[in-house]
């Protein structure tokens, strides 16, 4: 009994951010220098810095209290909305990391699409989540928010990236 209810809490969606974190770690270095770390975080304004990591943090939070299961309709389709949001998200990098100097990767829109991207697939989770784990009321504005906000902040901070080292 205890093993089964230990399984369900492991099964969240979180679960779902995991290829995404391992891609980042595989590829960010292949990236254009823009993306490397020590030019991609410097003298970015303090208030995008902490609401990028807060809202990143408290999302993933927020992933971690939500069952992972496809048994609905709606669900299902996030599971597809996801696969397309990831594919997509994988190919903004590759396009950036194979075609640095193309039109593409050179335009504001190419250079930010892996900031905006996983709205894709965050979108595609918040279909698959309709409750929280611990009886919490569940409501789906809350998710919604932390998706939307977190992705204000890192297009803006990845758009003063664009600009600064244009």
């Amino acid at each position: 009994m205890k093993i089964k209810s230990i399984k369900s809490y492991i099964l969240n969606c979180f679960l779902l951010t995991i290829p995404v974190l391992v891609w980042d770690i595989i590829f960010t270095n292949r990236l254009p220098k823009e993306f490397q770390s020590d030019i991609f975080w410097k003298d970015i304004p303090t208030i995008i810095t902490y609401g990028e990591n807060i809202f990143r943090t408290f999302l993933f939070l927020l992933l971690m209290l939500i069952p992972l299961t496809f048994s609905t309709k709606r669900q299902k389709r996030g599971l597809v909305i996801y696969l397309v949001g990831i594919l997509f998200y994988f190919i903004s990098w590759l396009v950036l990391i194979y075609y640095p100097n193309s039109i593409w990767s050179n335009s504001s829109l190419g250079f930010i699409a892996p900031a905006f991207t996983p709205l894709i697939w965050l979108i595609g989770i918040e279909f698959i989540g309709n409750t929280f784990y611990f009886k919490l009321p569940y409501n789906r504005i809350f998710l919604i928010s932390a998706i939307i906000i977190f992705i204000l902040f890192h297009c803006l901070h990845t758009i003063i990236v664009f600009y600064r080292t244009r």
